[in-house]
């Protein structure tokens, strides 16, 4: 009955150097393709919302159906605003760019 048990602890301490490093490897290289893929995916979800709220600049309704007057309408915010996202937007999809490329290169899988 002794024989048919095998003690996890004891199987551990006898595991030989190569059985060791691959473990270690595995685990290494599971935990970082998994923060890197997060990564990748936080910087899309930036990218969307971004965008989002880009467009949602331009939605300049009326005031109601019947007028033609812009709720509080600042053309030199706007300006600024939609030039600033357009920046931010711009760098993250260079980011994502480059992040999907590494993320190939290391961990040999496409995204």
């Amino acid at each position: 009955m002794e024989d048919e048990l095998k003690p996890r602890f004891i199987e551990s301490l006898r595991r030989n150097n190569d059985q060791i490093r691959e473990d270690r490897a595995r685990t290494i290289g599971e935990d970082s393709e998994l923060i890197y893929r997060r990564r990748v995916e936080d910087i899309e979800l930036k990218i969307k919302r971004l965008e989002r709220e880009q467009e949602g600049l331009i939605d300049i309704s009326p005031l109601d159906k019947n007028s033609l007057t812009f709720a509080d309408f600042q053309p030199e915010e706007f300006v600024q605003k939609d030039m600033e996202l357009s920046l931010i937007i711009r760098n993250l999809k260079i980011q994502l760019e480059v992040t999907r490329k590494r993320f190939e290169y290391l961990f040999g899988k496409t995204f």
